[in-house]
């Protein structure tokens, strides 16, 4: 997964601040229970787990689901809130044939060098008409993400990444059809203010990717709409379902 390295710096970073509390994450949970629909026994992928907290979450919310947490980066493997992680990526599952009951990406794909090798190996090891549930910020879909209002050099950045129409004709060609694609929202910060004072560029690849000086440009403008605007930082990040 190569846009950005996920060294050390980075992973502590993402560690520190990329993690919603479970309030923040209410639409999330309904919407991975609507389309995973779990039950006891069943067996999620969680492909590039980062730091664990997706997987977390989903143990606690679905009591006997059991999480199968794959993550390629050594630095964010030390740093998981959850365990076992195990090493692996998109085109090289350490799963078998068949052996789980869905697949969870969360803001991954565009990280994937070989997205046609990595449907094909999802195809490989999720049950036919399991869910592969990917949940991102796609290409040309940036006016729900409070971050590009204020870094809007940085839709450049996301621009570059797999479109939803790209994501969906991949792995129709790897045997998957779309069963849904919804914008799903969560409260990402309590407030600006608290978004401002946690941000960190390391852990957003959109903010890696600019200049210092448009980076910079970004943050005054976000730290002069913080003193005013009080209200949560409400985001939406789109859910493509395929199956």
């Amino acid at each position: 997964m190569a846009r950005i390295a996920y060294d050390d710096t980075d992973a502590e970073a993402f560690a520190a601040t990329r993690h919603l509390t479970d309030d923040g994450l209410t639409a999330w949970r309904q919407a991975v229970a609507r389309h995973l629909a779990p039950r006891p026994g069943m067996r999620l992928l969680d492909l590039g787990a980062g730091t664990g907290s997706w997987a977390r979450a989903f143990t606690a919310w679905f009591p006997g689901l059991e999480v199968v947490a794959v993550e390629p980066s050594a630095a964010m493997r030390a740093r998981s809130r959850f365990r076992p992680v195990l090493a692996g990526d998109a085109a090289h599952l350490p799963l078998d044939d068949g052996s789980v009951d869905g697949a969870w990406l969360s803001t991954v794909v565009h990280h994937v060098p070989d997205l046609p090798a990595g449907a094909r190996e999802l195809r490989r090891v999720v049950r036919p008409g399991a869910p592969v549930l990917i949940r991102s910020a796609f290409a040309g879909r940036h006016e729900a993400i409070t971050l590009f209002r204020y870094f809007p050099e940085a839709v450049r950045v996301l621009d570059s990444y797999p479109a939803i129409a790209d994501v969906e004709s991949t792995f129709a060609d790897a045997g998957f059809a779309t069963a849904a694609v919804e914008p799903v929202p969560q409260v990402t910060a309590p407030s600006l203010r608290e978004a401002t004072a946690t941000l960190r560029r390391e852990a957003h690849t959109p903010l890696q990717l600019i200049s210092d000086d448009e980076y910079a440009a970004g943050l005054a403008r976000l730290r002069e709409a913080a003193r005013v605007d009080t209200g949560p930082v409400v985001d939406a990040l789109d859910l493509l379902v395929l199956r």
